[in-house]
């Protein structure tokens, strides 16, 4: 395998934003670096489902629960 092809592969810690912290293998920083999250798995309404919301463009929300209604009764 030729030398200076691959980017360094090391050991970082990752802190989460509740606190936790775990070690992992990544090529981001350098070795024994801390990465400190803002966003994760915890707090972003992507995995929480926070601000989620419909919008009803031309009525189809309406018009789909209109015509199921009473369906799962």
């Amino acid at each position: 395998m030729k030398k200076e092809t691959h980017p360094d592969y090391h050991t970082i810690k990752v802190v989460m934003t509740d606190g936790t912290e775990f070690e992992t293998r990544s090529t981001w920083g350098a070795e024994g670096e801390t990465m400190t999250l803002d966003i994760d798995p915890a707090t972003h309404p992507a995995w929480t489902g926070g601000g989620q919301h419909l919008i009803d463009r031309g009525g189809r929300v309406s018009k789909f629960k209109k015509k199921f209604e009473g369906f799962l009764g």
